[in-house]
Parts: C-alpha cells; structure tokens; sequence
C-alpha cells in the first residue's frame, strides 16, 4: 500500500480571467506551469504556443515582456487566445524595467493575471526599493497576485555582500554555498514582506528560490518551506536539454514533492531543435502522476523488453496507444470524468504480460519471440478477448474507446 502524501499547509493564492480560476496552495492541487520562448512581440506566434501549450495541460503560461513591443503586445496575444476559447491566465515575466512597462502600458498592466518580479533585477540601492514597490502598487492597483522569483544566477549583490561580511566575522563561518542559501530565502522572504507592507495581500504572494543543482535546490526549498506560508513554486532553472533535464528536474522536484512542499512546478527543459515546446508540460504532469499526486491522462505500463521480446511491435503499439490516449484525452476528459485514472498495460509476452494486464483496467499481452500470434486483452482482471491479425493495434483502441464510454459515463 501506498502512503499518502501530507502536504505542507500554505495560504492559497487566485490567478484569474474572465470566468478561468486557478488556485495555487491551500488545498489545490499541485498546478503545472510552462513558458514560451517565442518572441512576445510576435503576436501570432506567442498565441499559437500558449495555447498548444494549454492543450498540452498546463494550467499557467509564463510569457516574457521585456521591451514596449512586448508590452504592447500582451493585450493582442490576450485577445487572440480569447477568440480562440483559450483562458489560460498569462503571468507577465518581469526583469530590470517591469516597473516602467506596467506604468507605461496600463492595458498590459491589466491583462495579465500574475506578476513575476525577481527581486534581484529591480535596480540597485535606493532604486531597488522605489521600483520594487512602483511594481507592488500596481499590482495592488489592478489586483494581480505575484509570484517573487529569487534566481541563483541574479542574486541581490548587497544582500550577498552583506552576509557574507556577517558570516566574515563567525567563529565558525559557513560555506559559501550555504551562504548564497541564506541569501536567496532572506531575499525572497524580505521581499515578501516589503510587498505585503505596501498592500499585498500575504495569499497572492507566491515565492520561488531556483538554483540548477539538484541537493541546492531541495536544500533551500526545505528551509524555506519552513520559514513562511506562502505558495510555492518548485522549478530547477537551466535544468538542460533532453534527459539530462528531464532526470535532473524529476530527481529534485520529486524529492521535495514527496515531502509535501510544492504548490505548483515547471520543469524547465531546454528544448531540442524542432522539439515542442509541450514536452515540459508532459513531462511535470507525469512528474505528478507517476507519484500519485494529480491525475492527467490514463497510464500506459508498458514492457521494456528483452530477449523474448525481439520484436519491435509491442514497442511500437505502446506508443500509439499513449500517443491515442493523449490525443483523445480533451474530448473524453470533456466528457467522462475520472478518465483520467484509468491504468492501460501494453505487455509483451507470456512471463509477465497477463499477470500485469490483469492488474490495469484494460490490458494486453501481445507474444513474444516464438509464442502463437496471439493477443489476449483482459478488462478488470477478466480475460475478454484474444485479437490476432494486422489490426491488433486499432482493435485494441476501439476496446479501449468502449471501456471509456461504459466506466465512464457522461456528464
């Protein structure tokens, strides 16, 4: 048996627009989030990548806006995305001039649903606290959540400074590592708290402290989750390309996840030339998935394969039938609620296939090297069918169709 997962108490923050509400801690669930790297300025483009970006799952997009083109552009993107019924809420990334751009394009200002601001890029010295709180007035102004995001690559230098000549003078004094921590959790908390001195609400103010390596990141995000109440996001930046990042994002976020902290993750993955953009939305779902935490789409258990198995096609039909469940999962979600928990084995040959094919909802034991060409497809536990010829893949999708349409009826 599984142990369930107690998840850190936290506040919980709303992201909204128009009628789209998303919740982010408190009793939610885990949200996933995502981020262009398009051009913002390019209206078209940007649109067309947030919403494959919302097909794909993710519940909040990221959008840069760095210059006035940008700027002037998030209102276009916003209208495009609601023409074509897409609500996902949009959370304006922040560095260096946010405070000029959201007094200057007040419509920009306003459609956004969430403000980024890195407290490490607001300007320095005294200008840090006046363009940090011209950034915290206005989302007061128009009642925008925030999410304060500390990078390990943009630290605040003066905050640094400062504890390192503190820890200077210790009898004992720190590694440097430990003391960039502190300084992202001090940075991120003290910022926090300046924001709700200027009127933020404390349960619209959600942190972040990234770093890129792995023990870092779950160091300062078990400190942190300690030291306040506030929403927050897990996400480790720069994590790379291909499986490198994906493994390095899963090895980090799980750990934290599986200590209950966490209220909403990115995995930020460097895409591959010509890659979608999506596959990080597909990857931090499964993330929560395959830990039990959320529910997204029906799980595929599919054989690895071995020396019974020297055929490619059970490789081949798991594939397609993850591919078709993905592909069918916005009309049947739509429309058969608690799809989504359905568990599918795609198994390869006769040692483990039935016995593995019995546990999922609906499975199939496809034969091995040298077994009778035979399929047989079991449906809760029961042994209902055995397919044989050409079409054992598409066969095997209509069963699944009609599983769905009897275990989960309509709404």
């Amino acid at each position: 048996m599984s142990q369930e997962i107690v998840r850190r108490r936290s506040l919980q923050a709303v992201i909204r627009w128009q009628d789209q509400v998303v919740t982010v801690g408190g009793d939610a669930p885990i949200r996933v989030q995502s981020m262009t790297n398009t051009d913002t300025a390019d209206v078209i483009g940007t649109a067309i990548q947030v919403k494959e970006l919302a097909k794909a799952g993710s519940e909040i997009v990221r959008i840069t806006v760095n210059t006035p083109e940008a700027a002037k552009a998030v209102p276009e993107i916003r209208e495009q995305l609601d023409k074509m019924g897409v609500y996902v809420p949009l959370v304006g990334d922040f560095h260096y001039n946010g405070h000029t751009l959201l007094k200057d394009y007040p419509a920009c200002a306003q459609t956004l649903s969430k403000y980024r601001i890195n407290p490490g890029n607001v300007g320095q010295g005294a200008k840090r606290d006046l363009q940090f709180g011209q950034m915290i007035e206005l989302a007061c102004r128009y009642e925008k959540p925030i999410r304060i995001g500390v990078n390990w690559g943009s630290l605040d230098q003066d905050l640094l400074a400062k504890l390192l000549d503190e820890n200077a003078l210790q009898a004992a004094p720190q590694q440097l590592n430990e003391v960039m921590a502190e300084a992202l959790i001090r940075s991120a908390l003290d910022s926090a708290s300046r924001a709700q001195e200027l009127g933020m609400p404390a349960h619209q103010i959600t942190l972040s402290c990234k770093v890129s390596a792995v023990q870092d990141l779950i160091r300062v995000y078990r400190d942190l989750a300690k030291r306040c109440d506030y929403p927050l996001h897990l996400g480790l930046t720069e994590a790379g390309m291909g499986s490198k990042g994906i493994v390095a994002s899963t090895a980090a976020l799980a750990v934290l996840l599986q200590e209950g902290i966490g209220d909403t993750i990115r995995v930020s993955l460097t895409p591959e030339p010509g890659a979608p953009r999506e596959n990080e939305v597909i990857v931090a779902q499964e993330i929560l998935q395959t830990m039990g935490l959320r529910n997204f789409t029906p799980m595929v258990i599919a054989c690895p394969g071995c020396g019974r198995t020297t055929s490619t096609y059970f490789q081949e039909l798991a594939a397609k039938i993850q591919s078709y469940l993905r592909h069918q999962m916005p009309i049947w979600k739509s429309e058969h609620p608690g799809v989504e928990a359905m568990n599918v084995a795609v198994m390869g040959c006769i040692v483990n296939g039935p016995g593995e094919s019995k546990h999922a909802n609906i499975g199939i034991s496809l034969p091995g090297t040298g077994e009778s060409p035979a399929a047989p497809v079991f449906v809760d536990g029961v042994k209902v069918k055995t397919l044989r010829g050409e079409t054992i893949a598409e066969d095997f999708q209509a069963i699944v169709d009609d599983y769905v349409k009897k275990t989960y009826p309509k709404k």
